[in-house]
């Protein structure tokens, strides 16, 4: 099944770049997705078995390093790429 994921990171410390910047290059490692950035957010586009594990993971990731970020994730149940 195809889904759609917008995601926000928020790492809550004023050198906020580069580990937004980071995680979506960790994203960007997998190649059975499609990643679109925008100024606000980043967009995931593939299977949903693909990207689920990649988000827990990448997730997980900057937990461990920096805590104290926020993540704010949209999840739509097809493949919204060019819609959103």
């Amino acid at each position: 099944m195809k889904i759609s994921v917008d995601i926000s990171m928020y790492p809550l410390q004023s050198a906020f770049e580069k580990p937004i910047s980071a995680f979506i290059e960790a994203l960007a490692k997998e190649q059975r997705v499609n990643i679109v950035r925008t100024e606000l957010s980043t967009q995931i586009y593939g299977e949903y078995d693909v990207i689920m594990p990649l988000l827990e993971r990448e997730i997980r990731s900057v937990f461990e390093t920096i805590p104290q970020s926020v993540f704010v994730i949209k999840l739509v149940g097809e493949d919204r790429k060019g819609r959103f």
